[in-house]
């Protein structure tokens, strides 16, 4: 699959190399294209309906509860592990919306419908009311499901709101989650993985102003304001830490930009993370030294998910922040050419990490 990395992509990218210090100038956000968004949706459109190879994190009560992944959940169990099959559908589906021309449009419309089923999703449900799996997910891939319910319900067509009703029993189910789980966790999570709690904020917190869920609208922002208010600081220099693929400063920078009023945030801002506005900050990529390596692979996740809070903090912000344009475009560029190899360490997952990074870059 290495000759899917577009050439105008990699000259462009061989073209503005030079750093200053560990800074790339670059004046103008990445722009996702019909070509490489072509290039992108295969890698979830290759693997949403591949069943193995496949990470279960199942909790067995005894010898019935072994069954194939496909059993266990017929919607999702693709792409090596359930999140990354969520979220490769949640990246299918903002590509059909992006571009309406889209490669293979036809069968990853055919694929989206087979698993996104009612009786698909509502197996789905069935998982998690089992005491054992009361926890599974959390809160992670509850956030994508999310994600990806947000996506459908923002798409005027037939077919996703086809899609919505199907998935709305699971995602339903995760609101409830949160509802019940978030008043329970007395302290934040602050890591760099799955369980970082500002991550699990900050989508469901989209979903639910876009779907007008007010009660969990309301609970996330008590909760970050709880959680976050009063941090300061930030130790970004400490960062990242060998598995990431998200930036524990980052990621609450993000939840705080959503629920603060904008004066409000950008004084918190000024005292979580002082240098931030400095003309001369720096931020180099994460580097990643072995692409075969699931977990080494993590941070070329970490450079897509500090692209797109930059990018989210430039566009509300321009005239504070629109000089963390290049390292947002460095963090990208340093990644997107190897998301695209023969490693499926990192093809089942890594392309909906870029393109939410490369959609908020516009």
């Amino acid at each position: 699959m290495k000759h899917l990395i577009p050439l105008t992509l990699f000259l462009f990218f061989l073209a503005n190399s030079k750093k200053s210090g560990a800074q790339q100038v670059l004046p103008e956000p990445i722009t996702l294209t019909l070509e490489e968004a072509n290039r992108l949706s295969l890698l979830p459109l290759h693997c949403m309906q591949v069943e193995y190879p496949n990470k279960l994190n199942q909790t067995l009560e005894n010898e019935t509860f072994l069954k194939s992944p496909k059993e266990l959940h017929p919607a999702f169990y693709g792409c090596f592990d359930w999140h990354s099959s969520v979220h490769g559908h949640w990246m299918l589906v903002s590509l059909l919306k992006q571009f309406p021309e889209l490669q293979n449009r036809q069968e990853i419309m055919d694929k989206l419908e087979e698993n996104i089923s009612k009786e698909n999703i509502e197996k789905e449900v069935e998982y998690f009311h089992m005491p054992q799996n009361s926890s599974f997910e959390r809160t992670y891939g509850w956030a994508w499901v999310l994600k990806l319910a947000e996506e459908l319900h923002t798409w005027d067509d037939p077919f996703g709101k086809n899609l919505e009703q199907n998935l709305r029993p699971l995602s339903d189910l995760m609101v409830k989650k949160y509802l019940e789980f978030l008043p329970k966790l007395i302290y934040p999570i602050r890591v760099g993985e799955h369980s970082n709690i500002a991550f699990g904020l900050s989508f469901a917190y989209d979903y639910a102003k876009t779907t007008q869920r007010e009660a969990l609208a309301q609970l996330i922002k008590e909760r970050a304001y709880h959680w976050f208010e009063d941090d300061k600081n930030c130790p970004l220099e400490w960062e990242p830490s060998g598995f990431d693929f998200l930036s524990p400063c980052f990621q609450e920078l993000d939840i705080m930009r959503k629920v603060m009023p904008k004066a409000e945030f950008l004084t918190w801002l000024d005292d979580f993370m002082p240098g931030l506005q400095e003309k001369d900050f720096l931020l180099a990529p994460g580097e990643v030294s072995d692409r075969t390596d699931g977990k080494l692979v993590h941070l070329d996740g970490l450079n897509f998910s500090r692209a797109w809070v930059l990018y989210g903090l430039i566009g509300d912000f321009p005239e504070q922040y629109a000089h963390l344009t290049g390292i947002a475009n460095e963090h990208v560029l340093y990644s997107l050419p190897s998301i695209v190899d023969d490693n499926y360490e990192g093809t089942h997952w890594l392309g909906s990490f870029a393109i939410y990074a490369l959609q908020k870059a516009q």
